[in-house]
């Protein structure tokens, strides 16, 4: 299943590892890549996970979750 979360506060480099990072340690979490151009982040899921808990560890890493497609 596949999932794209549009995120605020990226910028750069270091902003897209953090996110791919935190994304990545998320149990259900397959892979996940962030395209900086379109400010979201694109993931594959092996399993239903919460939007809840995906949009708080993005607010901990300092950014900010506009919505899920």
């Amino acid at each position: 299943m596949r999932k794209e979360i549009f995120i605020e506060g990226m910028s750069c480099n270091h902003c897209k590892m953090r996110v791919e990072k935190t994304l990545k340690g998320i149990d259900g979490v397959t892979s996940a890549e962030v395209i900086l151009a379109d400010q979201k982040a694109v993931v594959e899921l092996n399993k239903e996970v919460d939007e809840a808990l995906i949009t708080e560890l993005i607010d901990d890493a300092g950014y900010t979750v506009v919505r899920f497609q």
